[in-house]
Formats: C-alpha cells, structure tokens, sequence
C-alpha cells in the first residue's frame, strides 16, 4: 500500500520539510523502540477536514507518555492546536496523521532518561487500511498462533511502539497463511484483538467485546462504537471471550481508527454466520461513517473542523 505524503512536518514546535524529518541511527528509539504514536484520521466533509476525536487521541497519547515516564514540553492543547495547523499548512481535505513521542539522540544504554524528547506530527493519505472491499465484503481472518503481551510484561494501555513488534508477528503470520488479519489471544488464551484492530463479536442480539484486562489497547473508535450501539438500544458487554465464541458469532467486526468498522466474514475458514457482513455490523458502520464523514448530525461532538 503505497503512501502519499504531505510535505509538512511538525517537529518540535515548528514546521520543517519531509526531507528534513529525519533522526540519527544512534536515536535511543532505533535501538529501544522507546516511542509512543498515535494514528488519527482527518475526514473530508462538506464543512472542510475534520479531525476525528482529536482530543481523546491527544489524551491517550499524553497518557501513554505518562506511563512510559516521558516527559514533554508541550501541553496537549498545544498539541491539540499543532496537529490543526498541520492540516491547515498541508492543505489537506482528509488524511491520516501520526504523531510521534520518541527518545532520541543520547546515551546509547538501555536507561532512556538522559535523552532528549523529540516529538513529530506527520500526515499522509490513506485509503481502506485492509483494503477497498473490505467495508463492503469482508475479510478473512486467523487465529494467530501469537499471544498478546501478558499484563505486567508491557502495557497494553500505552500505544507504544514496542508493542507493535507483537503486532507484526501477527500480521505477518495471517498474511503468508492467506488472510487479511490475524486475531490474537491473551495470556490466558481468550480473545484479545487484531494486529492494529479491536474486535467485536455479536451474538443473539447482543454485542461483545474483550475487557482492557485481555490486553487491549483502549481503543478510541471501540468507545465510539460501544457509544453508538448504546444510541441504538443494543446491548453492549465487556467480558472474556473464548476463542471459540468467533466460530458460533452471528456477525464478527473489527473497529480502529485506520480499520474503521470492518466486519470479519470467515475465522479460521469457518464462515462468520452467512459468511458475508451482518446486519448489527452494516448498521454501526453506516452510522460511524456517516458522522464522521459529514453525512448525519455530529450528536457526540467527535470532530474538530480545521478550516
């Protein structure tokens, strides 16, 4: 999936050119993976782009911050305010934004303390994150043979960089096995989440998810869909889940930011109810689209216009 970049960087409290984002090979990051990023998405609407949620990503991302002991100069409504601008200086109509937190160029041990903070905002276009017919059709998945971190190995709250080591593992795996996407397991062998994805499982009326205690990541499109299923009157439980529910799953979905609301057609080549999208799922996705791409009144005040 070829990315197309805009030109503008933020880095540090200013705007600099693609070319000149760059670190050097020493950075504690390259050899730690001491960094913590967000993905957020900036829609095209008919007010103009409009960031989804960017409070609540600026707010995990501080967190995440904060649990990792990395401390910044900046305040979050400044960050707030910087990733604006940079869709604004960019001239962008949608596009996906990453920010970065990372420990750069110092001490070269382990301890990271000593070395400075860097941070950059960076934004490119980006289609369907698994693909153009995914929303539409489906995707295949696998039971990754990968577990997710265990609690008190590494924080699944923070949305670190070293985390996404598991998460290639996964990815990787479900690719050459012939899948989009591979969903992982705990430490205690229940359902945890995709590679970059939560995943929901929908079951006589009623919709599951796994709790944050199965090693998720607080997702922050998870919590706009548990906020839309509860609009809707249908009946959200955050418990466990054996492996097994996804095999007896009227409907199986995935949400994220770069995901969206994708549903899950087969597991494991065991279809998914009739094998193609289901009705729970095609309603959550209609109405999340719709609200974050301008069709339908933004109840929950979840964009920020940048216009």
């Amino acid at each position: 999936m070829a990315l197309d970049f805009y030109e503008k960087v933020w880095h540090n409290g200013k705007f600099i050119s693609w070319n000149e984002a760059t670190i050097h090979v020493a950075s504690h990051v390259v050899s730690y993976g001491s960094c913590l990023f967000e993905g957020i998405r900036a829609y095209e609407t008919p007010k103009g782009p409009a960031i989804m949620r960017l409070a609540d990503h600026v707010d995990r991302l501080a967190n995440s911050a904060k649990i990792y002991r990395t401390e910044t100069s900046f305040t979050r409504e400044q960050l707030r305010q910087a990733m604006i601008e940079l869709v604004r200086v960019n001239s962008v109509k949608s596009c996906y934004i990453r920010p970065l937190i990372f420990r750069g160029y110092g001490g070269l041990g382990v301890n990271p303390l000593n070395n400075p903070v860097e941070i950059y905002l960076l934004a490119w276009k980006w289609g369907k994150y698994l693909g153009d017919e995914a929303l539409k059709q489906g995707v295949d998945v696998c039971v990754s043979s990968w577990n997710r971190i265990a609690p008190n190995t590494l924080p699944a709250m923070a949305k670190a960089a070293a985390n996404y080591m598991n998460a290639q593992l996964i990815k990787m795996e479900a690719i050459t096995n012939g899948y989009t996407e591979g969903i992982a397991l705990d430490h205690a062998g229940n359902i945890s989440e995709g590679s970059g994805e939560n995943v929901f499982v929908v079951r006589n009326g009623t919709i599951y998810t796994p709790p944050l205690g199965s090693s998720v990541l607080p997702g922050i499109t998870r919590a706009s869909i548990i906020q839309l299923a509860g609009e809707a009157g249908i009946p959200v439980v955050e418990q466990v889940l054996v492996r097994e529910i996804l095999y007896v799953a009227d409907e199986v979905f995935f949400s994220g930011t770069a995901a969206e609301v994708t549903p899950v057609r087969s597991v494991d080549r065991i279809p998914v109810g009739k094998g193609q999208p289901g009705p729970v799922t095609q309603q959550l996705q209609k109405r999340y689209l719709d609200i974050v791409e301008g069709r339908a009144e933004d109840k929950f005040g979840w964009l920020t216009y940048c216009n």
